[in-house]
This record gives structure tokens, C-alpha cells and sequence, in this order.
């Protein structure tokens, strides 16, 4: 089964992933597991890079996770092809797939599979995409063949921490951006100083993994669903502009277009102040 598995993954373009046993796993949602009808087997973590040449754009103003399309549909349409290829093969078994509601820790897991560091800012470092990687799980009642490894963090150089404008803005710039509603003086003021109108990514961009990754060009990713129709800086007239179809494809499409809007129009006006051209 695991060959049937990465015979599919590799044809995908995904080559990071490994199993190990769900007991090995710490259960997060077991309702989730409940509900497939699967109480012990295993798990196959997979880690799927997204950072493409248009993520390493200087004029970029929002995460890299959001230049693309949203990864959200990736892993659907992937899931969509192989759930009915493993049941249809291997009728026997019981399979499920998950992808950010998940049963279980994932980072934790992708560590004791063997995917990765854990590290100080949270998120799983992987040698070739840094943290620059979506996580998924097939989740099956079947055995896989699997390495466990203790789940260790990084070198702890400290650069992410210090990097981290949380301690000076006493919020995350993350979920500044994400904030729906009117933003007082000191969040409009924070916005514009850090120029993200979605996200942050200044602890990934900073990380030794992530240098050694881009020096290397390891850190881009081979799938081509993340390289279509990237944007990476959002203007008003592009926000304005799409569709409604195109804008549900986005990632920040769940906040709305007025929370982005809204982030737009104040570093545009921070760009008025200074005399300089329109966002």
C-alpha cells in the first residue's frame, strides 16, 4: 500500500512524507477518527510546499501562503483522486483524509515522522521547503511501514523570536490583518509600519532553514497549482477587480473583501500622506 501511495503522491510532485502509527499520534479531535470509523492504524503526514519565484518578490505585501490559489482546493482535488483509488483497491480498509481541521497535532506528528524540526515560532522546518509547506494527513485503519523519531527543535538561534513584532505591538501582526471591524490608533499605525495588508511571515523569513533553502533553490515548489495566478502584491484595483469566483480561490477570501479592503485603503493612505503614487 505504501508503494500505491507514493506512486500517487510522487505523480502529484509531493515527495515529503512519511507514516507513522495513529498511537504514535496525539489526538486532537477524536470525533474526527470516530466519524471515518477508524480508531487505530496509521497516518501518512504529508508536507506540501508552496513558496514559488513570486513569493520572493521584494514588493510582496502579503504572506506567501496567499500569493497563490487557495491550498484548501489543492489538497480537495488531490483527496478527490486518491480516497476512490485506495477504497477501490484496497476495499478491506478504511480511509479519510484531512487537511487544517485535523484529528490530530499535526506538526507534532510530521516531527515524529520524521519531516522535520519544531521550531521556536511554532511551525515545522523541513530541510528542502523550510516552513514553507502546507500539512495534510491520509488517516487509514491499515498498518504503514514507518521510522519514529523523537520529535526535535531547531538550533535555537533565536532569530524568529526577535523578528516577532508581537512583544512590540502586543498583538500578532497575523491576526491584525485579520481582524474584521474598525482598527484603533496603535493597530492602524502597526499595519502600516510592517506594510502587510494579510499575514506575516517575517519569524519564516528570517529563519537559517529558509536562507540555506532559497541559497540552495531548494525552497520552490515543484507543484505547478501553486505557480497559477499568483499575486503578490494586492492593490485595491486588483482587489476591486476580481470576480467573485476568482476572489472565493483566494485565501483571504473567508474574512471578506471588506477586512482586506479595509487594510488596502490604510496603507494607501499612509502612501498619501508621504506624497508617494496610490497602492
Amino acid at each position: 500500500m505504501f508503494a500505491f501511495l507514493s506512486e500517487i503522491l510522487q505523480k502529484n510532485h509531493i515527495d515529503c512524507f512519511a507514516a507513522l502509527p495513529l498511537s504514535a499520534c496525539k489526538v486532537t479531535k477524536p470525533y474526527l477518527l470516530e466519524r471515518a470509523g477508524i480508531t487505530e492504524g496509521s497516518a501518512l503526514l504529508l508536507a506540501v510546499p508552496y513558496f514559488t519565484p513570486a513569493c520572493a518578490d521584494p514588493e510582496r505585501n502579503l504572506s506567501a501562503y496567499a500569493v497563490g490559489r487557495n491550498y484548501h482546493a489543492f489538497f480537495d482535488a488531490l483527496f478527490e483522486e486518491l480516497l476512490p483509488l485506495l477504497k477501490a483497491r484496497y476495499p478491506e480498509h478504511r480511509f479519510a483524509a484531512f487537511a487544517d481541521h485535523s484529528p490530530i497535532a499535526e506538526i507534532e506528528a510530521a516531527a515524529r515522522a520524521g519531516l522535520g524540526v519544531i521550531g521556536k515560532n511554532g511551525l515545522l522546518l523541513t530541510e528542502r521547503y523550510s516552513s514553507y509547506v502546507f500539512l495534510g494527513e491520509l488517516v487509514t485503519d491499515a498498518p504503514l511501514p514507518y521510522t519514529l523519531v523523537q520529535p526535535r527543535s531547531c538550533e535555537d538561534c533565536g532569530l524568529c523570536q526577535s523578528a516577532c513584532p508581537m512583544s512590540r505591538i502586543g498583538t500578532c501582526l497575523s491576526a491584525l490583518t485579520q481582524k474584521k471591524g474598525e482598527l484603533d490608533g496603535e493597530e492602524i499605525a502597526a499595519l502600516r509600519r510592517y506594510g502587510s495588508c494579510w499575514g506575516c511571515d517575517l519569524c519564516q523569513e528570517v529563519c537559517p532553514h529558509t536562507l540555506r533553502a532559497l541559497q540552495s533553490g531548494t525552497i520552490y515548489t515543484p507543484i505547478p497549482y501553486f505557480h497559477e495566478n499568483n499575486i503578490p502584491k494586492l492593490t485595491l484595483d486588483v482587489l476591486d477587480a476580481m470576480e467573485e469566483d476568482e476572489f472565493l480561490q483566494r485565501a483571504y477570501s473567508w474574512r471578506k473583501r471588506e477586512t482586506i479592503r479595509r487594510n488596502l485603503l490604510l496603507l494607501q493612505e499612509k502612501k498619501d500622506e508621504k506624497g508617494g503614487p496610490h497602492a
